[in-house]
């Protein structure tokens, strides 16, 4: 592990701290259309900050404006691990009504910087370019390489990102550990201090359902077959349905942790009572509340809907793209199982489209990664222990889990940061995070990985 004086940590929390806030500037939207995104601008200001110290640099644009950036500090034994420090750069759209300031000001108040990808998950990407740039300006030579690997798309499902570097481009970002987005909460409880390591994600199953009506004159709506009246439908059953809950291992360790009274524990390890539970805890942690309900659940999200051409016309089209989110072993005809079931009669009645798909996976809780993480957090928590957790959403370790890697969501929160602002700030109004967390997220990375690498 690395032996940093505090004055060198605080400055690198300060450089964390102001490149996050260039990020943010720099408003990576992404809102799933080719042309969106223009992460270039980030993987050209990352550039510049790790420019001077002897870095390698790669930079891979699948289309113009959407470049992704990989530095490495090659090791010096061919047989020692690879370790890449993957973070993304594009973030997802917004509403500004929502907001208490400006989405991308990339302001700092009161010990917080906000702004759009503060906790999604910029100031990790900032935190490692940091970490990475301070070891190559040491004159650090370790056994194993080390990847800065700042990917464009992850918040579109990665066809312009990871996805296409992993089968364009796989030598230049393989690695036998990853670690990326969205773990690192420290929860304290009677039985002592937990901080989550996110080791599997859900599968993804997004899907357009076409309603299909007939067109008529908007003056005479009576008996007509309006696309839209039955795509309301469409969604209300979505919205009704209640597959059955499924406990799995990782729910069941992270659970276990959770400070909550022993019934309410107990049932949300019971598949017949955590959805109840979930109703109870959502009347003062609504957070933790989706939060529980998606890790024991498929889900069914209706998120857009699009369809008709005037006010006047009877709508004869209408689709609705929906969000699914599948429990580990789910597969695409199991998906199609819960779609009937929800739909019933209508089922029938429709046209599904797949528009993405993906199978959940998972990481193992043992190993050196497992190690060498719970190390460097005791550092920082030094009564720490480590619970896995699953996560709802996807991220970009599913391409390296693909190859046989170990991925990780990491980063590491100050006590500032409980369960339910962490699940609330991703993809909401007021998305933020405290410096503290942004000085321990960088000092981690410094530990980790020289642990890892030597």
């Amino acid at each position: 592990m690395l032996d940093a004086d505090v004055t060198t940590l605080d400055r690198l929390g300060e450089q964390t701290t102001e490149l996050l806030q260039l990020l943010i500037r720099n408003a990576c939207v992404n809102d799933g259309t080719p042309d969106s995104g223009d992460e270039t601008r980030s993987a050209d200001l990352l550039a510049d900050h790790l420019q001077g110290v002897g870095l390698d640099f790669v930079t891979h644009a699948p289309l113009p404006r959407r470049a992704s950036l990989v530095a490495r500090i090659e090791g010096t034994d061919p047989q020692a691990p690879t370790v890449c420090l993957m973070g993304h750069t594009d973030v997802v759209p917004v509403s500004p009504a929502g907001w208490q300031r400006d989405p991308f000001g990339g302001e700092l108040v009161d010990g917080e910087v906000w702004g759009r990808g503060a906790i999604d998950m910029l100031n990790l990407t900032a935190s490692m370019a940091v970490a990475t740039r301070h070891l190559a300006a040491t004159g650090w030579k370790p056994r194993g390489t080390l990847i800065y690997f700042a990917v464009a798309d992850e918040e579109a499902g990665g066809h312009f990102g990871a996805e296409w570097l992993a089968d364009n481009a796989y030598d230049d970002i393989k690695a036998d550990y990853v670690l990326t987005e969205s773990g690192g909460l420290a929860m304290r409880t009677p039985t002592g201090t937990h901080v989550t390591v996110t080791v599997a994600e859900k599968g993804i199953a997004w899907r357009r359902i076409r309603v299909r009506g007939t067109p008529g004159h908007g003056s005479m709506p009576f008996g007509t077959d309006n696309a839209l009246v039955k795509a309301a439908e469409v969604v209300r059953r979505l919205h009704a349905y209640r597959p059955q809950a499924r406990i799995n291992d990782i729910w069941r360790a992270y659970a276990q942790a959770v400070d909550v009274d022993d019934d309410t524990r107990a049932a949300l390890l019971d598949p017949a009572r955590v959805y109840g539970a979930c109703q109870a805890i959502a009347a003062t942690s609504p957070g933790v509340a989706r939060f529980a309900h998606a890790c024991t659940h498929t889900t069914f999200s209706p998120n857009v809907v699009a369809g008709g051409v005037k006010t006047n016309v009877v709508p004869d089209t209408v689709d609705i793209d929906v969000d699914i989110r599948t429990l580990p072993g789910e597969t695409a005809p199991d998906v199609a199982d819960h779609l009937a079931a929800a739909l019933g009669d209508m089922a029938a009645t429709v046209e599904i489209v797949p528009i993405q798909d993906g199978l959940s996976s998972a990481s193992p809780v043992t190993g050196e990664l497992w190690d060498a993480v719970g190390r460097a957090v005791r550092r920082q928590y030094p009564d720490a222990g480590l619970v896995p957790r699953i996560t709802a959403g996807g991220t970009d370790a599913r391409f390296y889990r693909e190859r046989g890697a170990t991925a990780y969501g990491f980063g590491l929160y100050s006590p500032q940061v409980g369960p339910g602002d962490f699940a609330s700030r991703f993809h909401g109004n007021d998305e933020r995070v405290d410096v503290e967390s942004l000085r321990m997220t960088t000092q981690l990375w410094l530990d980790v990985v020289t642990d890892l690498l030597g």
